[in-house]
């Protein structure tokens, strides 16, 4: 069971806040898929505003910049990381206006819980291990059921 403490009460809501910027993100994405007739346009326009702001985030920080051979040290599935971004932005503005925002997003912390219980149980890319047991397995179940009813509209 996890303690409550301070940071954890300032966790929360911040974890809680990507469920929020996501939602919006996405409808603001597929109202700009209507102006540019295209998801990948419109997730290409998001990844450009998104990387000027991380620009200048990055050159106000005075943590240590990145050469070029830091980069190259790199693994090359790590890269990966950007691809699934695009993925997951271009399918969303796609799928938001023909599923539905609840049933989109019930459908992504599905995706988000079964693949984090498989990290958790294998400990894959560097997860700490946490093994799978019945409560863990019945929130999953219970969070797969509350997808299946927001297909009743």
């Amino acid at each position: 069971m996890m303690k409550l403490s301070s940071q954890m009460l300032l966790l929360l809501p911040l974890a809680m806040g990507i469920g929020i910027a996501m939602t919006f993100q996405t409808a603001l994405n597929s109202q700009v898929r209507e102006y540019l007739h295209s998801p990948i346009q419109a997730a290409l326009l998001s990844f450009l505003v998104g990387t000027i702001v991380l620009a200048i985030f990055v050159f106000f920080q005075s943590a240590p910049k990145p050469t070029l051979q830091n980069l190259g040290q790199i693994p090359w599935y790590l890269w990966l990381g950007g691809c699934l971004g695009v993925y997951a932005i271009s399918i969303s503005i796609y799928t938001a206006p023909k599923l539905g925002f609840l049933t989109l997003f019930g459908l992504i912390i599905f995706g988000q819980i079964l693949m984090s219980m498989v990290f958790d149980q294998f400990g894959l890319l560097g997860v700490e291990k946490t093994q799978l047991n019945w409560q863990r397995l019945l929130g999953g179940v219970v969070i797969f059921i509350g997808v299946l009813l927001t297909l009743q509209r």
